[in-house]
């Protein structure tokens, strides 16, 4: 083999080697950072269902449905098995603990509740609507994560209401849509306040496959 042939294998070699260093790298997060969405697997023992009722529920008005269905990424196909975590203020707008919480309930509060959708891709919480922070710096939102069973987790947009006259069109126009718009419309249904929002996955996701 001439030098010319051997320089070419050399570098052959070399590229070869580089993507195999490459395919063997931890694959980046799907989503991006997400501070806080550790908190979505310390439901600890309790045994998830499509549907979950987060504390006080009865002694806080307006109490609020929320609901929707998670479907696949084609926006059809309904997703099973997908866990939802919410978590939002009290009436006062501040993330009110009980002095004992561990983990990510020091400063998401004790109003947060898990669900995992069944074949239907459907869940439902019952709260009460939130408010906004006292300073006015954010409007009215519930925070949400996503954990499907093949992915890591990621937060998805808050849920914000369309009739909060805190929400501007600022605001509005800088949602970025992830999993779908989070600006939710209320209406009453069975004489409780609801929000329906259904979600679609890996929309608007980064590094989604």
């Amino acid at each position: 083999m001439d030098l010319k042939k051997q320089s070419i294998s050399f570098w052959i070699l070399l590229t070869i080697s580089g993507l195999t260093s490459c395919q063997g790298q931890t694959k980046k997060n799907i989503g991006g950072p997400c501070e806080g969405c550790e908190a979505i697997y310390e439901y600890q023992n309790k045994t998830l269902t499509p549907v979950d009722t987060l504390p006080k529920f009865m002694q806080n008005k307006p109490q609020l449905k929320v609901t929707g269905t998670v479907f696949k990424k084609d926006g059809k196909t309904p997703a099973e098995n997908v866990i939802v975590y919410i978590y939002h203020t009290n009436r006062q707008g501040i993330y009110e603990t009980r002095g004992n919480e561990t983990g990510w309930a020091k400063r998401h509060g004790f109003f947060r509740g898990w669900v995992k959708t069944g074949k239907n891709g459907q869940y439902t919480f019952y709260t009460f609507r939130p408010a906004a922070y006292p300073d006015g710096s954010e409007p009215e939102h519930i925070h949400i994560t996503i954990k499907e069973p093949d992915k890591n987790e990621y937060y998805l947009d808050e849920y914000l209401f369309d009739d909060d006259p805190s929400l501007t069109k600022a605001m509005r126009k800088k949602q970025p849509g992830r999993g779908g718009s989070g600006i939710v419309k209320p209406y009453m249904q069975d004489g409780l306040m609801t929000i329906r929002r259904d979600i679609i996955l890996g929309k608007n996701i980064p590094d989604y496959p």
